[in-house]
């Protein structure tokens, strides 16, 4: 079977001495394609260098809501330098997070400013977008009606209601779940993933974070995105195999690879 995880964050500091192990193990599982979010302008860097040493790996740039107090004067321009130097990358991570863990306290009408001119950045170069939303589903959803989204885009680690999913899914959305699914008591992915078009449907690990439950930890890998289709499968009824090959399709669909 082959796999796709379709969010991570390979170039995060606590993952980056463990890359060859991460990589191999993550190719013997069968993973063979992983997108690596960029986060925010320090980590760009990594994240191209990944994309350009190892085959299969598909890189993303944004800011994400968390560290938008980190950005230059001249972020704009920045991001859209990395965007035209990998033609096939996509924006993100991006998005909307008013909790007070989040947000890297950047009020959220500057969140949004920012989450703007990315999306707009993504229509302009016809980018997929990978979204991060926590506690701003309404905004999110007001936003569709007030600027252009880009025709790829997706919701990571979704953790919305039924009702907020079919909207989503009715502009054009993509619905990503992680090892969160794999928790006993995650009753709202119970609920959700079967009201999820299959090819619409996106696994991924969130990695270093989110580690599937009964994987070996401390740290979340790319291999471990085959627990989640594991589970997403028992959850719809699907077999394990149909629906490695169906996420592997539609990550490949959405991010413009082969």
């Amino acid at each position: 079977m082959v796999f796709f995880d379709a969010h991570c964050h390979l170039q995060d500091e606590r993952l980056v001495p463990e890359w060859p192990g991460v990589l191999a193990r993550a190719r013997r599982a069968g993973v063979l394609g992983i997108a690596v979010k960029g986060a925010r302008e320090s980590d760009w860097s990594r994240v191209a260098a990944l994309a350009e040493r190892e085959k299969g790996l598909h890189p993303s740039f944004g800011l994400h809501p968390w560290f938008l107090g980190e950005r230059s004067g001249d972020w704009v321009a920045a991001l859209e330098a990395r965007l035209v130097a990998f033609p096939e990358a996509g924006v993100g991570e991006i998005g909307l997070d008013p909790e007070p863990k989040g947000g890297g306290g950047v009020p959220m009408e500057e969140q949004e400013e920012v989450f703007k001119a990315q999306l707009a950045l993504a229509v302009g170069l016809d980018r997929a977008v990978s979204i991060h939303v926590r506690g701003a589903w309404g905004r999110l959803v007001a936003l569709l009606d007030e600027v252009d989204f880009p025709e790829r885009w997706m919701v990571h680690c979704f953790g919305g209601s039924v009702e907020v999913a079919r909207v989503l899914l009715a502009r054009g959305a993509y619905l990503s779940f992680s090892g969160t699914v794999t928790r006993v008591n995650n009753r709202r992915a119970v609920a959700v993933l079967p009201a999820v078009p299959v090819e619409r449907l996106l696994v991924e690990t969130d990695a270093p974070d989110l580690l599937p439950r009964g994987a070996v930890g401390p740290l979340n890998e790319p291999a471990n995105v085959v627990r989640v289709v594991e589970r997403v499968a028992a959850i719809r009824g699907e077999s394990v195999g149909e629906l490695a090959k169906q996420t592997d399709q539609n990550a490949r669909r959405f991010f413009g690879v082969t």
